[in-house]
């Protein structure tokens, strides 16, 4: 992989990882356009660049992130910010348990990079599709109980196998349990910081035993910098546009880009 394609792969991770079109799908697209072998070091890169996102989810939220941690700490269920700390830890409990469980089986199915997007893309449209159809949208994060976080917690499962978008998937499972959009995105992203910080640092261990680990610091590095500053940009924005429009635009898509993928897949 050279320093270009690590800069472009950034930028599609950054721009997709927070928007509900699967990022995961459109880097396995990216890998495929850019000729880059299905390798164990490409699956590395795949996982560890989401470091990038990871820390413009810290800039974006920092002031969140913050109250949370601090909250967690006092008596539990005491505040709003110490109920909903404490949601985010029973939310990420399935996505670790499912994660560790079935990372084989995710590396084999990643050796058919279009196969596995379109699993997820079409994934994502028929979850964005049934949240914007069915979910009533008139809670607040206020209003939030543990059931409802196990509940979107198992959605996040969904990113993980079968395959979906991470951020659809959750964003529709608590749209489903009756969550506004913005309310639903919220929690959404709170709740990918422990998934992805923990993919990550397991990751790094593999990495760590890499051959060649030098020569491909700066290719990581280039797409960690590219998605942190594209990533901060994708929130910014549907944060602000999920106040006002639905999720149909993003399912479509979808549904559009993975038929794409299975046509050229069999032609």
């Amino acid at each position: 992989m050279t320093l270009f394609q690590s800069f472009l792969l950034g930028t599609i991770q950054g721009l997709t990882e927070f928007i509900p079109v699967s990022s995961t799908a459109h880097l396995l697209i990216g890998q495929t356009l850019l000729g880059i072998p299905a390798d164990d070091a490409m699956f590395s890169f795949l996982v560890l660049v989401q470091w990038g996102t990871l820390v413009s989810l810290f800039i974006y939220f920092r002031e969140d992130l913050l109250d949370l941690l601090r909250a967690f700490f006092a008596k539990p269920f005491s505040s709003v910010e110490n109920r909903l700390a404490w949601y985010i830890v029973i939310a990420t409990l399935p996505a670790l348990f499912f994660g560790y469980l079935l990372k084989d089986a995710l590396e084999t199915l990643f050796r058919t990079p279009l196969a596995a997007a379109a699993i997820r893309l079409f994934a994502a449209a028929i979850l964005l599709t049934v949240a914007e159809w069915f979910g009533r949208r008139t809670r607040k994060l206020d209003d939030m109980s543990w059931l409802d976080a196990l509940v979107v917690g198992l959605f996040q499962v969904l990113a993980v196998f079968p395959g979906s978008s991470r951020s659809g998937a959750t964003i529709s499972g608590g749209m489903l349990r009756g969550f506004d959009r913005p309310a639903a995105a919220r929690f959404a992203f709170l709740m990918s910081a422990p998934v992805m910080l923990a993919a990550g640092a397991y990751e790094s261990l593999d990495l760590l035993a890499m051959p060649g680990l030098g020569a491909f610091l700066p290719v990581l590095l280039v797409g960690f910098v590219s998605a942190t500053v594209v990533g901060w940009l994708a929130v910014r924005w549907l944060m602000a546009y999920l106040g006002k429009h639905s999720l149909y635009i993003f399912a479509g898509y979808c549904a559009v880009v993975g038929t794409l993928c299975v046509t050229f897949l069999f032609v």
